[in-house]
């Protein structure tokens, strides 16, 4: 590691500082990520204030166990997956899927018209995912953004395949309709 008048200049001396619990390098990797792990979050949670607070978390989770990253695969990729995790956890105190309904064997048919899509921007397209109800946002994002299968996001929600399935259908449903408005 080479650290010139203690300035961090790469990724891997940042992590390193991290690892030894230097204030100067988690002050950098925090001002790095903190944007985008804000945007992860916001994603999941409703509201900015429980965004930042997730991101305060998992933050705090990112310091405390950097060292464990092997340096395999991307550091922001096993940093994402620890604020993602970070978001689910909290979802699940809050039990946000309690009264999420099963429609197990539920086929939805959906098509979303590609010029309506293209004709929405980005971040419009990222408010009308943050304002959909609690499960589709949340099946939602783990399915289509964070890659996650049916039977992983059964798990982390402790919901069955069914329930997985019925809420990315909904969603789906749910965004073709604000989309088509």
């Amino acid at each position: 590691m080479i650290i010139t008048n203690n300035v961090y200049r790469t990724e891997e001396e940042i992590i390193q500082g991290c690892v030894k619990r230097d204030p100067k390098a988690q002050r950098l990797l925090y001002e790095k990520y903190s944007h985008k792990m804000l945007a992860v979050c916001m994603r999941y949670m409703s509201g900015r204030a429980k965004a930042e607070d997730v991101m305060h978390d998992g933050f705090i989770t990112v310091f405390e166990k950097i060292g464990s990253y092997n340096g395999i695969g991307s550091f922001e990729g096993w940093m994402r997956r620890i604020f993602v995790n970070m978001a689910l956890m909290s979802l699940r105190k809050a039990d946000v899927l309690k009264f999420s309904d099963e429609l197990a064997n539920a086929e939805w048919e959906y098509s979303m018209e590609s010029s309506a899509v293209s004709n929405i921007s980005s971040k419009e397209l990222m408010k009308l995912i943050a304002s959909m109800p609690a499960g589709f946002r949340i099946v939602f994002n783990m399915y289509a953004i964070e890659g996650f299968s049916h039977q992983e996001i059964a798990k982390e929600l402790n919901i069955s395949e069914g329930s997985s399935r019925s809420q990315l259908s909904r969603a789906r449903i749910w965004l073709q309709n604000k989309i088509e408005l």
